[in-house]
């Protein structure tokens, strides 16, 4: 069982339900972790980046909604020429 690099607390993680990557917290001190191994399981202290890396994901799914409806907006102002 891998153990916090913060605390030290052993953390009850299932290695069939885990990746590379995913990212958890410690249920004793609440470090935000991240899985760095899997086979043994190692845990890492996520950096602020990888915490931003989902502030990210978000972003970009506003922003390509932004530009779908940019798309209809550009769609419109052509139908409307060709009247």
């Amino acid at each position: 069982m891998p153990n916090c690099p913060e605390c030290d607390a052993e953390i009850e993680v299932d290695e069939f339900d885990v990746d590379k990557g995913d990212q958890l917290s410690c249920p004793e001190c609440g470090s935000p972790l991240v899985v760095s191994g899997i086979s043994p399981i190692e845990l890492e202290l996520a950096t602020e980046d990888d915490e931003d890396d989902e502030d990210d994901d978000d972003d970009l799914e506003e922003e390509e909604d932004d530009v779908d409806d940019d798309e209809d907006d550009v769609d419109d102002e052509e139908d409307e020429k060709d009247e």
